[in-house]
């Protein structure tokens, strides 16, 4: 009887599989920091998938970025500064999904979201560190320059080749998302599945923690017109999907008056104006957050062209001296919890 008994424990104990602890790993990346929360069976193992893991969002970055002038991005982007069209350019695997997802959206959303609003983006950055406005002239001359239909693509070749004078690609609405979906791809090719990770707020889960039904996810709400009462926090769970975030809760600037946020409309080259707080939940990472940028610029009235499928939920939270006013996607009912800013891990 000990014997069976003995026995009995011992498959149970098996059965149960080794012990898993949290680890947690940040680095930063793509102008924020990344962290990775995962559960191992021991730390070394932890630790050399982030590292991994980590690798592969730094070349993502290095290949992506809109600051590096070697980049690939950057690279393409000059190849429309002499004759037009331009020539077409074969492209990364990296480079060309993302801007194949991007278009997609860009398709979706009437232009709300566009990878080759660059032009405009410089120049509000130039606005925001002289404190001055674009002039009417200037804002018209880079409009002139953006145009998601100006950007076109070979699946077969896997090459590109844009067809306006001077464009400028900017993938800050995307990059990020697909860096959470490589990171994730990753750690699982080291075998590990119960993993969140953050992009600056935008965060993308995989198995739930042992014993739970997902990842607690605190997210701070958009309370009113008054960005300084913006840190309340409710939570979900999240688990297998992935949540972006767009607004102005960190990024804007003043000027006479107005509050500018960092978000640009590529249809009219200005920037937003009133208040918005998009949370995006999505089975992936760049699909998140591509439609987390698309709604900020589209508002309540672009969750006609969300997704309508299986797995996506929108809510869109609207400030003004009047209050919040907050939008949810048909199929978002009892899923997000409130209409969030950036999720922070807990």
């Amino acid at each position: 009887m000990r014997v069976l008994l003995a026995l009995t424990l011992l498959l149970a104990s098996a059965c149960r599989g080794p012990h898993l602890a949290r680890h947690e790993f940040a680095q930063g990346a793509m102008g924020t920091e990344f962290r990775i929360v995962l559960y191992a069976s021991d730390e070394g193992r932890a630790r050399a998938a982030a590292e991994a893991a980590f690798a592969r969002i730094a070349a993502l970055d290095a290949a992506l970025s809109d600051y590096r002038a070697e980049s690939e991005l950057s690279r393409f982007a000059q190849s429309s500064d002499g004759a037009l069209p331009g020539p077409w350019v074969p492209l990364s695997d990296e480079l060309f999904d993302v801007l194949a997802a991007g278009a997609e959206v860009a398709r979706a959303s009437a232009g709300a979201f566009d990878v080759t609003l660059g032009p405009l983006v410089l120049l509000w950055r130039r606005a925001r560190r002289q404190e001055e406005l674009p002039s009417a002239q200037d804002l018209a001359e880079a409009r002139a320059r953006v145009g998601f239909e100006a950007l076109e693509l070979d699946p077969a070749r896997r090459s590109g080749r844009l067809t306006r004078a001077r464009m400028r690609l900017d993938l800050g609405g995307i990059a990020k998302g697909y860096a959470l979906d490589e990171a994730r791809r990753v750690l699982a090719e080291h075998g590990l599945e119960r993993v969140l990770i953050d992009g600056g707020g935008d965060l993308l889960a995989g198995a739930p923690p042992p014993g739970a039904r997902g990842w607690r996810v605190a997210i701070a709400g958009l309370n009113s017109a008054d960005p300084r009462r913006d840190r309340a926090s409710s939570e979900l769970e999240l688990a297998h999907a992935a949540l972006a975030t767009s607004g102005d809760l960190e990024r804007s600037f003043e000027l006479g008056g107005t509050r500018y946020s960092h978000i640009l409309d590529p249809r009219s080259g200005a920037a937003l104006t009133e208040r918005r707080l998009v949370s995006v939940q999505a089975p992936s990472g760049i699909e998140a957050d591509a439609w987390a940028t698309a709604l900020s610029v589209l508002g309540p009235a672009g969750l006609e062209r969300f997704p309508r499928h299986s797995g996506w939920r929108a809510r869109l939270a609207c400030a003004s001296d009047d209050g919040v006013r907050v939008f949810e996607s048909s199929t978002s009912a009892g899923e997000l919890s409130c209409a969030g800013s950036a999720p922070v891990l807990p």
